[in-house]
């Protein structure tokens, strides 16, 4: 018997992780948008901006945008970026992006699961870094991404151009 997770769903019953498609759209949005910090900043009632924004994710080869799936449901997501550069003798690195576990999978495993697939996605491509930026007020996303192995080594600068 496997292991319940804090929604009530087993984990013995496996998610599948793969790339997005267009038809995931409004579930990665929804995602997005539900926690205090999304419902500031997404519109999950005007998705045009968002199937551009994919569209352009999807035909760019150094961006990978994902999906978890339990059964038909769109559980989580992420996005990679793969960043070539001349730094650190000449290291790609991967970025990750936007993720997110929805409610009733917080606290099953599945969050830890999706930065393991980012590791071996970006280890596949060749990459030596593995990088993320989280909210400075995400003080639970920050203890989740220290016990994966990451650390806070740099600090990040953001200028809203909007």
């Amino acid at each position: 018997m496997g292991r319940t997770g804090k929604g009530g769903h087993s984990l013995a019953r496996e998610s599948r992780i793969r790339r997005a498609e267009a038809g995931d759209v409004p579930a990665i949005v929804a995602l997005l948008a539900d926690d205090p910090l999304g419902r500031l900043r997404e519109d999950v009632e005007d998705l045009a901006v968002y199937h551009a924004a994919f569209t352009a994710i999807d035909s760019d080869p150094n961006q990978l945008l994902a999906v978890a799936e339990r059964g038909d449901d769109v559980v989580g997501t992420l996005q990679l970026t793969f960043v070539p550069g001349l730094s650190r003798r000449a290291a790609t690195r991967a970025q990750v992006e936007g993720v997110r576990v929805h409610r009733d999978e917080r606290k099953s495993g599945l969050g830890g699961r999706l930065m393991e697939w980012a590791e071996r996605e970006a280890r596949t491509r060749g990459c030596t870094i593995l990088q993320l930026t989280s909210d400075a007020a995400r003080t639970d996303a920050h203890r989740f991404y220290e016990r994966l192995g990451f650390r806070p080594t740099h600090v990040g600068f953001k200028k809203d151009l909007a």
